[in-house]
């Protein structure tokens, strides 16, 4: 315990000298929140093979297939509420020690949790499009809804990357730019080894940055980038993180 209390307040005295601090958040950032890593055994890849159900060729070839998975999802997101970690992340940005939050959830907890400068990798399944005629609803409009249609008779889609999508240029293209100015970034809840995230890490640190990671177990990333490993679950360690920036502060 001791020791942890130490690397929080390492942690916490980089963040409060950093000029641009970043978030680099993953799935385990959202496990406290009731929604399971889709890897892991109670996840949606144990009941849906992703090549048949999380494809965008799999929607475009039967929609309403797909979302029989996506309707699971979807009420694991619903009902899901920030946890402490989210909540913390938004207290950094309000007091100015956390910059941006790059996520590659969908479920848009870390806005729930206060948090406005998110750039999402994977989209947020809070809306849907169709994609014939463009037209967009928020998620809960059509929530009664199976398969959710648009005006146009066409089956609508999460605002979500599927495998064989692309990840939005833009959030590509922004991330980097900031790692690159970064001077500390915090890897939440994510082994960091799936590019194009897996590349915010890297390039933080050729720049210089400091690199903090919160996981519950050590990563590959532990071993070749992270300055200082804090391992506990995202919640408890952020809620004592913000203790200790705040204590730093004042």
């Amino acid at each position: 315990m001791k020791k942890t209390e130490e690397l929080i307040n390492r942690a916490a005295d980089i963040i409060r000298a950093s000029d641009m601090t970043l978030a680099l958040t993953g799935a385990g950032v959202s496990v406290e929140s009731g929604i399971p890593d889709f890897r892991s055994a109670g996840g949606l890849w144990s009941r849906y093979d992703p090549s048949e159900y999380a494809t965008i060729t799999a929607f475009m070839d039967d929609p309403e297939k797909v979302w029989h998975m996506l309707r699971e999802m979807g009420d694991l997101v619903i009902n899901a509420r920030p946890n402490k970690a989210h909540i913390g992340m938004g207290v950094l940005e309000e007091m100015g020690m956390l910059h941006f939050i790059i996520t590659q959830n969908v479920d848009n907890l870390h806005q729930a949790g206060g948090a406005k400068n998110v750039i999402e990798y994977h989209g947020n399944s809070s809306s849907l499009s169709c994609m014939w005629c463009k037209k967009r609803y928020r998620a809960e409009e059509k929530r009664g809804e199976f398969p959710p249609r648009c005006w146009c008779g066409k089956v609508l889609k999460p605002d979500v990357v599927l495998f064989g999508e692309a990840i939005p240029e833009q959030a590509l293209l922004r991330s980097f730019r900031l790692a690159e100015s970064a001077q500390a970034l915090m890897v939440v809840g994510t082994s960091a080894v799936v590019y194009p995230a897996a590349s915010i890490p890297v390039i933080a640190k050729q720049n210089g940055a400091k690199i903090i990671e919160i996981n519950i177990e050590r990563t590959q990333l532990t071993e070749s980038l992270t300055d200082i490993f804090i391992m506990g679950e995202a919640g408890d360690i952020l809620e004592r993180l913000v203790s200790a920036v705040k204590r730093n502060v004042s």
